[in-house]
Protein backbone atom coordinates (compact mmCIF):
# COMPACT_ATOMS: atom_id res chain seq x y z
CA UNK A 1 0.00 0.00 0.00
CA UNK A 2 1.10 3.53 -0.90
CA UNK A 3 -0.05 6.76 1.79
CA UNK A 4 0.92 9.64 0.88
CA UNK A 5 1.33 12.76 3.45
CA UNK A 6 1.32 16.48 2.97
CA UNK A 7 4.46 17.35 4.79
CA UNK A 8 4.01 20.80 4.08
CA UNK A 9 0.50 21.12 5.58
CA UNK A 10 -0.54 22.41 9.22
CA UNK A 11 0.01 24.01 12.10
CA UNK A 12 3.15 22.28 12.85
CA UNK A 13 4.30 21.44 9.20
CA UNK A 14 6.64 20.68 7.88
CA UNK A 15 8.49 19.13 11.08
CA UNK A 16 5.90 17.60 13.20
CA UNK A 17 4.05 16.09 10.23
CA UNK A 18 7.41 14.62 8.97
CA UNK A 19 8.37 13.07 12.60
CA UNK A 20 5.04 11.49 12.41
CA UNK A 21 5.57 10.27 9.43
CA UNK A 22 9.16 8.68 10.54
CA UNK A 23 6.83 7.26 13.71
CA UNK A 24 4.51 5.81 11.35
CA UNK A 25 6.91 3.52 9.45
CA UNK A 26 6.19 1.22 12.75
CA UNK A 27 2.15 0.43 11.60
CA UNK A 28 3.79 -0.48 7.83
CA UNK A 29 4.44 -3.42 6.27
CA UNK A 30 7.99 -4.60 4.27
CA UNK A 31 5.84 -3.96 0.55
CA UNK A 32 3.81 -0.65 1.92
CA UNK A 33 5.37 3.01 0.95
CA UNK A 34 4.71 6.57 2.43
CA UNK A 35 5.16 9.63 0.01
CA UNK A 36 6.61 12.72 1.93
CA UNK A 37 4.66 15.54 -0.45
CA UNK A 38 6.04 18.81 -0.24
CA UNK A 39 9.53 20.46 -0.91
CA UNK A 40 12.13 18.44 -1.34
CA UNK A 41 15.19 19.88 0.37
CA UNK A 42 13.13 21.06 2.99
CA UNK A 43 12.23 17.14 3.43
CA UNK A 44 16.00 15.71 3.00
CA UNK A 45 17.17 18.76 5.38
CA UNK A 46 14.66 17.32 8.48
CA UNK A 47 15.86 13.97 7.38
CA UNK A 48 19.15 14.73 7.79
CA UNK A 49 18.81 15.70 10.79
CA UNK A 50 16.61 13.09 11.88
CA UNK A 51 19.64 10.75 10.89
CA UNK A 52 16.45 8.17 9.64
CA UNK A 53 16.72 5.88 6.56
CA UNK A 54 14.09 3.66 5.66
CA UNK A 55 13.43 2.80 2.09
CA UNK A 56 9.64 2.92 2.90
CA UNK A 57 9.38 6.82 2.99
CA UNK A 58 9.95 8.65 -0.57
CA UNK A 59 9.27 11.79 -1.48
CA UNK A 60 7.26 13.50 -3.85
CA UNK A 61 8.37 17.01 -4.80
CA UNK A 62 6.06 19.75 -4.28
CA UNK A 63 7.92 23.19 -4.18
CA UNK A 64 4.76 25.39 -3.08
CA UNK A 65 2.09 25.48 -0.43
CA UNK A 66 -1.55 26.55 0.32
CA UNK A 67 -1.23 28.47 3.62
CA UNK A 68 -4.12 27.74 5.99
CA UNK A 69 -6.07 31.28 5.38
CA UNK A 70 -5.81 31.35 1.54
CA UNK A 71 -9.45 31.01 -0.32
CA UNK A 72 -10.05 26.58 -0.83
CA UNK A 73 -10.81 26.84 -4.56
CA UNK A 74 -8.78 29.57 -6.05
CA UNK A 75 -5.62 28.06 -4.38
CA UNK A 76 -6.62 24.33 -5.75
CA UNK A 77 -7.14 25.91 -9.28
CA UNK A 78 -3.99 28.62 -9.16
CA UNK A 79 -1.41 26.21 -7.37
CA UNK A 80 -1.39 23.23 -8.98
CA UNK A 81 2.63 22.54 -7.70
CA UNK A 82 1.02 22.84 -4.39
CA UNK A 83 1.99 19.75 -1.54
CA UNK A 84 -2.33 19.29 -0.96
CA UNK A 85 -3.13 19.25 -4.77
CA UNK A 86 -0.08 17.45 -6.22
CA UNK A 87 -1.54 14.71 -3.10
CA UNK A 88 -4.88 14.76 -4.50
CA UNK A 89 -3.90 14.13 -7.91
CA UNK A 90 -1.57 11.15 -6.58
CA UNK A 91 -4.83 9.54 -5.18
CA UNK A 92 -6.64 10.36 -8.38
CA UNK A 93 -7.73 7.47 -10.44
CA UNK A 94 -7.55 8.94 -13.68
CA UNK A 95 -5.62 12.71 -13.02
CA UNK A 96 -2.61 11.28 -11.97
CA UNK A 97 0.24 14.25 -12.86
CA UNK A 98 2.60 12.76 -15.37
CA UNK A 99 5.38 11.00 -13.88
CA UNK A 100 3.14 10.47 -10.38
CA UNK A 101 3.24 6.33 -9.38
CA UNK A 102 -0.36 6.13 -7.62
CA UNK A 103 -1.03 5.95 -3.88
CA UNK A 104 -3.83 4.50 -2.34
CA UNK A 105 -4.59 6.74 0.09
CA UNK A 106 -3.70 10.78 0.97
CA UNK A 107 -3.44 12.56 3.95
CA UNK A 108 -3.53 16.28 4.97
CA UNK A 109 -3.77 18.15 8.37
CA UNK A 110 -3.74 21.55 5.74
CA UNK A 111 -6.34 24.25 4.97
CA UNK A 112 -9.28 21.42 4.78
CA UNK A 113 -11.30 23.72 2.65
CA UNK A 114 -8.70 23.41 -0.23
CA UNK A 115 -8.40 19.66 0.42
CA UNK A 116 -12.08 19.30 -0.16
CA UNK A 117 -12.07 21.04 -3.24
CA UNK A 118 -8.69 19.38 -4.75
CA UNK A 119 -10.55 15.89 -4.20
CA UNK A 120 -13.66 16.62 -5.40
CA UNK A 121 -11.37 18.19 -8.53
CA UNK A 122 -8.92 15.48 -8.99
CA UNK A 123 -10.08 12.52 -7.03
CA UNK A 124 -13.91 13.33 -8.18
CA UNK A 125 -16.90 11.63 -6.09
CA UNK A 126 -18.10 8.21 -5.77
CA UNK A 127 -20.92 7.16 -7.97
CA UNK A 128 -24.33 8.63 -7.05
CA UNK A 129 -22.20 10.89 -4.60
CA UNK A 130 -23.56 14.10 -4.47
CA UNK A 131 -21.33 16.14 -2.04
CA UNK A 132 -18.40 14.33 0.38
CA UNK A 133 -18.34 14.64 4.11
CA UNK A 134 -15.70 14.73 6.53
CA UNK A 135 -17.00 11.78 9.40
CA UNK A 136 -15.21 11.83 12.59
CA UNK A 137 -14.82 9.30 15.36
CA UNK A 138 -15.80 10.91 18.57
CA UNK A 139 -15.24 9.02 22.14
CA UNK A 140 -17.81 8.83 24.14
CA UNK A 141 -18.31 6.72 27.75
CA UNK A 142 -20.78 4.60 26.07
CA UNK A 143 -18.72 3.98 22.77
CA UNK A 144 -17.52 6.30 19.91
CA UNK A 145 -19.93 8.49 18.26
CA UNK A 146 -19.56 8.80 14.32
CA UNK A 147 -20.14 12.79 13.32
CA UNK A 148 -21.11 13.21 9.58
CA UNK A 149 -20.02 16.56 8.31
CA UNK A 150 -17.07 17.75 10.73
CA UNK A 151 -16.58 20.71 8.12
CA UNK A 152 -16.74 20.21 4.61
CA UNK A 153 -20.34 20.96 3.66
CA UNK A 154 -21.06 23.60 5.93
CA UNK A 155 -24.07 24.84 3.52
CA UNK A 156 -25.62 21.47 2.65
CA UNK A 157 -29.13 20.15 1.02
CA UNK A 158 -30.99 17.44 2.68
CA UNK A 159 -30.30 14.89 -0.14
CA UNK A 160 -26.44 15.51 1.34
CA UNK A 161 -27.50 15.17 4.52
CA UNK A 162 -29.16 11.76 3.63
CA UNK A 163 -26.15 10.62 1.87
CA UNK A 164 -23.92 11.00 5.19
CA UNK A 165 -26.50 9.29 7.39
CA UNK A 166 -25.99 6.28 4.64
CA UNK A 167 -22.38 6.85 4.20
CA UNK A 168 -21.55 6.97 7.74
CA UNK A 169 -23.62 4.16 8.84
CA UNK A 170 -21.80 2.15 6.92
CA UNK A 171 -18.75 3.58 8.08
CA UNK A 172 -19.73 3.02 11.48
CA UNK A 173 -20.91 -0.66 10.32
CA UNK A 174 -17.09 -1.65 9.14
CA UNK A 175 -14.80 0.48 10.63
CA UNK A 176 -16.45 0.17 14.29
CA UNK A 177 -17.99 -3.26 13.89
CA UNK A 178 -21.23 -2.07 14.86
CA UNK A 179 -24.68 -4.10 13.85
CA UNK A 180 -27.34 -2.13 12.49
CA UNK A 181 -25.75 1.47 14.00
CA UNK A 182 -28.11 3.97 15.46
CA UNK A 183 -28.59 7.03 12.77
CA UNK A 184 -29.59 10.63 14.32
CA UNK A 185 -29.52 14.14 12.77
CA UNK A 186 -28.81 17.20 15.34
CA UNK A 187 -31.26 18.85 15.99
CA UNK A 188 -32.12 21.98 18.54
CA UNK A 189 -35.31 19.99 19.61
CA UNK A 190 -35.82 16.15 19.62
CA UNK A 191 -39.65 17.09 19.24
CA UNK A 192 -41.10 16.15 15.72
CA UNK A 193 -42.11 19.70 14.91
CA UNK A 194 -38.65 21.51 15.91
CA UNK A 195 -36.49 22.03 13.05
CA UNK A 196 -34.88 24.18 10.02
CA UNK A 197 -36.41 23.00 6.82
CA UNK A 198 -32.88 21.59 6.00
CA UNK A 199 -33.23 18.94 9.18
CA UNK A 200 -36.75 18.03 8.49
CA UNK A 201 -36.19 17.38 4.84
CA UNK A 202 -33.54 15.10 5.84
CA UNK A 203 -35.80 13.32 8.62
CA UNK A 204 -38.30 12.45 5.74
CA UNK A 205 -35.35 11.04 3.41
CA UNK A 206 -33.77 8.99 6.31
CA UNK A 207 -37.24 7.39 7.38
CA UNK A 208 -37.86 6.02 4.32
CA UNK A 209 -34.81 4.41 3.57
CA UNK A 210 -34.35 0.84 4.35
CA UNK A 211 -31.63 -0.59 6.02
CA UNK A 212 -30.85 3.02 7.78
CA UNK A 213 -31.79 2.12 11.69
CA UNK A 214 -32.96 6.23 12.03
CA UNK A 215 -34.10 7.07 15.23
CA UNK A 216 -34.91 11.06 14.52
CA UNK A 217 -33.56 13.88 16.56
CA UNK A 218 -31.16 14.42 18.84
CA UNK A 219 -29.71 17.10 21.06
CA UNK A 220 -26.48 18.35 21.67
CA UNK A 221 -26.61 17.12 25.60
CA UNK A 222 -27.64 13.71 23.98
CA UNK A 223 -24.02 13.77 22.03
CA UNK A 224 -22.58 11.67 25.05
CA UNK A 225 -25.33 9.59 25.95
CA UNK A 226 -25.17 7.22 24.04
CA UNK A 227 -28.51 7.55 22.49
CA UNK A 228 -27.06 6.97 18.84
CA UNK A 229 -24.05 5.73 16.83
CA UNK A 230 -24.46 7.90 13.89
CA UNK A 231 -25.48 11.85 13.93
CA UNK A 232 -25.86 14.05 10.92
CA UNK A 233 -25.60 17.72 10.56
CA UNK A 234 -24.21 20.49 8.28
CA UNK A 235 -20.21 21.06 8.38
CA UNK A 236 -20.42 24.39 10.31
CA UNK A 237 -22.69 22.64 13.17
CA UNK A 238 -20.21 19.75 13.26
CA UNK A 239 -17.07 21.27 13.07
CA UNK A 240 -18.42 23.52 15.88
CA UNK A 241 -19.20 20.78 18.24
CA UNK A 242 -16.42 18.95 17.67
CA UNK A 243 -13.92 21.74 18.16
CA UNK A 244 -16.23 22.26 21.42
CA UNK A 245 -15.88 19.33 22.42
CA UNK A 246 -12.28 18.22 22.15
CA UNK A 247 -11.32 22.02 24.22
CA UNK A 248 -13.96 20.38 27.01
CA UNK A 249 -12.38 17.31 27.14
CA UNK A 250 -8.79 19.33 27.86
CA UNK A 251 -10.96 21.78 30.32
CA UNK A 252 -12.24 18.58 32.39
CA UNK A 253 -9.14 16.66 32.22
CA UNK A 254 -6.99 19.81 33.88
CA UNK A 255 -10.06 20.90 36.27
CA UNK A 256 -9.93 17.38 37.81
CA UNK A 257 -5.76 17.23 38.10
CA UNK A 258 -6.03 20.64 39.69
CA UNK A 259 -8.15 19.73 42.34
CA UNK A 260 -6.93 16.10 43.22
CA UNK A 261 -3.81 18.59 43.48
CA UNK A 262 -4.81 20.92 45.95
CA UNK A 263 -6.46 18.55 47.82
CA UNK A 264 -4.27 16.12 48.64
CA UNK A 265 -0.97 15.95 46.24
CA UNK A 266 -0.30 12.54 47.23
CA UNK A 267 -3.50 11.31 45.74
CA UNK A 268 -2.85 12.99 42.99
CA UNK A 269 -0.03 10.29 42.52
CA UNK A 270 -2.15 7.60 42.81
CA UNK A 271 -4.81 8.89 40.47
CA UNK A 272 -2.13 9.78 38.10
CA UNK A 273 -2.25 6.63 35.73
CA UNK A 274 -6.35 6.82 35.62
CA UNK A 275 -6.34 10.16 35.10
CA UNK A 276 -3.59 9.96 32.05
CA UNK A 277 -5.00 6.50 30.59
CA UNK A 278 -9.13 8.18 30.46
CA UNK A 279 -7.47 11.31 28.84
CA UNK A 280 -5.74 9.36 26.44
CA UNK A 281 -8.68 7.69 25.05
CA UNK A 282 -10.46 11.24 24.71
CA UNK A 283 -7.57 13.20 22.85
CA UNK A 284 -7.76 13.70 19.73
CA UNK A 285 -4.21 12.81 19.22
CA UNK A 286 -4.51 9.57 19.31
CA UNK A 287 -7.65 9.07 16.91
CA UNK A 288 -5.84 11.44 14.31
CA UNK A 289 -7.51 11.42 11.01
CA UNK A 290 -10.85 11.32 9.62
CA UNK A 291 -11.72 9.58 5.82
CA UNK A 292 -13.55 12.15 3.40
CA UNK A 293 -16.53 10.10 2.86
CA UNK A 294 -17.77 9.63 -0.51
CA UNK A 295 -14.47 10.54 -2.29
CA UNK A 296 -13.24 8.18 -5.09
CA UNK A 297 -10.40 7.06 -3.65
CA UNK A 298 -9.09 7.75 -0.12
CA UNK A 299 -8.46 11.11 1.28
CA UNK A 300 -7.88 11.20 5.48
CA UNK A 301 -8.15 15.19 6.41
CA UNK A 302 -5.96 15.39 9.90
CA UNK A 303 -6.50 18.25 12.38
CA UNK A 304 -4.64 21.81 11.42
CA UNK A 305 -2.75 21.60 14.94
CA UNK A 306 -1.75 18.08 14.84
CA UNK A 307 1.51 17.02 16.28
CA UNK A 308 3.84 13.85 15.14
CA UNK A 309 1.58 11.62 17.34
CA UNK A 310 -1.68 12.83 15.57
CA UNK A 311 -0.18 11.84 12.08
CA UNK A 312 1.35 8.61 13.29
CA UNK A 313 -2.29 7.82 14.00
CA UNK A 314 -3.79 8.99 10.86
CA UNK A 315 -1.39 6.70 9.04
CA UNK A 316 -2.59 4.08 10.94
CA UNK A 317 -5.81 5.10 10.51
CA UNK A 318 -5.52 5.66 6.52
CA UNK A 319 -4.01 1.96 6.16
CA UNK A 320 -6.86 0.57 8.25
CA UNK A 321 -9.50 2.60 5.98
CA UNK A 322 -7.84 1.48 2.62
CA UNK A 323 -7.64 -2.17 3.73
CA UNK A 324 -11.31 -2.31 4.96
CA UNK A 325 -12.92 -1.88 1.36
CA UNK A 326 -15.34 0.45 3.00
CA UNK A 327 -15.86 2.44 -0.86
CA UNK A 328 -16.80 -0.62 -2.24
CA UNK A 329 -19.58 -1.16 0.51
CA UNK A 330 -20.68 2.65 0.24
CA UNK A 331 -20.93 2.77 -3.81
CA UNK A 332 -23.63 -0.37 -3.00
CA UNK A 333 -25.74 1.12 -0.01
CA UNK A 334 -25.71 4.40 -2.46
CA UNK A 335 -27.30 2.48 -5.95
CA UNK A 336 -29.31 0.70 -3.09
CA UNK A 337 -31.20 3.71 -1.98
CA UNK A 338 -31.30 6.27 -4.81
CA UNK A 339 -34.75 6.11 -5.45
CA UNK A 340 -35.74 7.18 -1.95
CA UNK A 341 -34.08 10.78 -3.15
CA UNK A 342 -36.73 11.84 -6.22
CA UNK A 343 -34.65 13.45 -9.39
CA UNK A 344 -35.82 17.38 -8.31
CA UNK A 345 -34.45 16.80 -4.68
CA UNK A 346 -31.57 14.85 -5.83
CA UNK A 347 -30.15 17.71 -8.37
CA UNK A 348 -31.15 20.45 -5.95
Amino acid sequence: MRIAVDVMGGDHAPDAILRGCLQALEHLAPEDQLVAVGDRAVIEDILRESDVRDPRLVIEHAPDVIEMGESPAKAVRTKDDSSIVRMARLGSLRNRPEGGEPVDVVLSAGNTGACVAAAIMHMKRLPGVHRPGIAVIIPAFHGPVVLCDAGANPEPKPVHLWQYGVMASTYAEIILGLTNPRVAIMNIGAEEGKGSDLVKGTRDLLSRTPGINFIGYVEGRDFFEGVADVIVTDGFVGNTVLKMAEGLAKSIFNAIAQEILETDPDLALQFEPVVKQIYKKNDYHEHGGAPLLGVNGAMMIAHGSSEARTIRAAVRNARAFVASGVNDKIIARIAETAHIATPDVATA
